[in-house]
C-alpha cells in the first residue's frame, strides 16, 4: 500500500508566476501531475496545497486536499503534512507538482520496484541524474516527520545508502521539473519534436 503525496504549496519565486498553473498543451502543470497519479497504482493520494486554485483542481479529481499552513518553511512542511495524514502502514511516494511530463507508467514502475523489497527507498534516475518521485518505506515515518527546510528527504537518502534502490530511466523529459522560464526554453529546444514553447502560456 502506497500513499502518493503531491507537494504543491511552493511560491514559484524563481518563475515569478505560479508555475503549477502554467498550461502545457492546454492542461495546467499541476493537473498533469494529479492526472498521472490518479491513473496509477497509488492506493491513496494527498495534495498539499497553498492556493485555492490548486485545491479546486484536486477536488476535480476527488483526491484529498490538505492546506499547508507552514508552506513558508519549505518542502519539508509538505513532507510532514503528507506523512501525518497518511496511513502509518503505507509507504510514501513524494511527488513534486512541477513535473509536467510525469507518467502513470513511471509511477507504476517505481511502485513495482518498491513492492519487490519494501524495506528500500526507491529513487528514479534520469540519464544518471537524481530525480522524483521517491518512495520511502513506512519505517522511515519518524525520520520524515523530523525533516526541516527545503531539503525534503534527501538527508535520509544520504544517510542510508545501503537501502537506496536506484531505478534508471532513459527519457529525461519524464523527470524534468520547471523552475524558470529558462527551463521551459531548454526543454523546448531539447524536445521540440514533442511540443513547442508556443504551446505554453501563463494564465493570470
Amino acid at each position: 500500500m502506497i500513499t502518493g503525496i503531491i507537494m504543491a504549496s511552493g511560491f514559484s519565486n524563481r518563475m515569478g508566476k505560479n508555475k503549477l498553473l502554467l498550461e502545457i498543451e492546454g492542461i495546467k502543470v499541476i493537473e498533469r501531475v494529479i492526472k498521472a497519479c490518479k491513473e496509477s497504482m497509488l492506493d491513496d493520494i494527498i495534495l498539499a496545497y497553498r492556493l485555492d486554485e490548486i485545491r479546486e483542481i484536486g477536488d476535480k479529481y476527488g483526491i484529498r486536499c490538505i492546506f499547508n499552513s507552514n508552506a513558508h518553511e519549505g518542502q519539508s512542511a509538505s513532507v510532514k503534512l503528507g506523512v501525518e495524514n497518511a496511513d502509518k502502514k503505507n509507504g510514501y511516494m513524494f511527488l513534486v507538482g512541477d513535473q509536467p511530463f510525469l507518467t502513470r507508467e513511471l509511477i507504476d514502475k517505481l511502485i513495482r520496484e518498491y513492492n519487490m523489497d519494501t524495506k528500500n527507498i526507491v529513487v528514479p534516475y534520469f540519464n544518471n541524474k537524481f530525480g522524483m518521485p521517491i518512495i520511502f518505506p513506512s519505517h522511515f515515518r519518524e525520520n520524515l516527520l523530523k525533516v526541516t527546510g527545503d531539503k525534503g528527504g534527501r538527508e535520509i537518502i544520504q544517510s542510508n545508502p545501503e537501502l537506496v534502490r536506484k531505478i534508471q530511466f532513459e527519457d529525461e523529459l519524464m523527470g524534468v521539473d520547471i523552475d524558470t522560464i529558462e527551463d521551459l526554453e531548454r526543454i523546448s529546444e531539447m524536445h521540440n519534436s514533442q511540443f513547442t514553447i508556443k504551446k505554453m502560456s501563463f494564465r493570470p
